[in-house]
């Protein structure tokens, strides 16, 4: 069977890449979601319990691992994070490859927000990065009250800046509006449609 068209789709913290990525869903299209294959494979019976159990048991709690647990590993050892996505990055490359392997779609979306970061540009066909401006992006973090100032400074002296992130785009998604975001994708989905008829 041959392989999918592949849109990565990306964004920094904060950017809409969530909404964005149900919308492509609501126009048919099959999603591979990073963020929630972790999540799925931290949870009880997933794949990252026993190889996190195996280098930091305390991470582990009723057979499920501790996000917090991690994050206060992170903060308290510098090879803490070398040594979690030793276990977790494995798992995920095996997780995108059996949902590319089995999808019976022509187009699929890969939602990686370490896209650029983890050179995975290679994998996908067409880069779209989901943007809003820095006011916007910071207010929608903050208020989620999950995290605070700092920890979202941190985690974006981690990230390419976003205008690094447009420039290497294929097509660009603005977030302001969740109107003009869905009319993106409905745009972006007819482009490639149109293109993969005439290939």
């Amino acid at each position: 069977m041959t392989q999918p068209f592949v849109i990565g789709l990306t964004g920094s913290i904060g950017m809409g890449k969530s909404t964005t990525a149900a919308m492509f869903r609501e126009c048919g299209v099959p999603v591979w979601d990073a963020d929630a294959a972790v999540h799925r494979m931290y949870s009880v019976g997933g794949s990252a319990v026993a190889g996190i159990a195996a280098i930091y048991p305390d991470a582990v709690i009723d057979d499920a691992v501790s996000r917090y647990a991690l994050k206060s590993w992170i903060s308290a050892d510098k090879t803490a994070l070398k040594q979690i996505e030793s276990v977790v990055h494995p798992l995920l490359v095996a997780d995108r490859s059996e949902f590319l392997n089995n999808s019976a779609s022509d187009i699929v979306v890969l939602d990686m927000p370490l896209l650029f970061e983890m050179n995975l540009d290679s994998l996908v066909n067409h880069i779209v990065v989901v943007s809003a401006p820095a006011d916007v992006q910071r207010a929608r973090v903050l208020e989620r009250g999950s995290m605070t100032e700092d920890q979202f400074e941190m985690i974006l002296a981690k990230q390419l800046p976003d205008g690094e992130k447009r420039k290497r785009a294929d097509d660009v998604i603005e977030t302001i509006s969740l109107e003009a975001a869905k009319a993106s994708v409905v745009r972006i989905l007819a482009d490639i449609q149109k293109g993969l008829k005439n290939a």
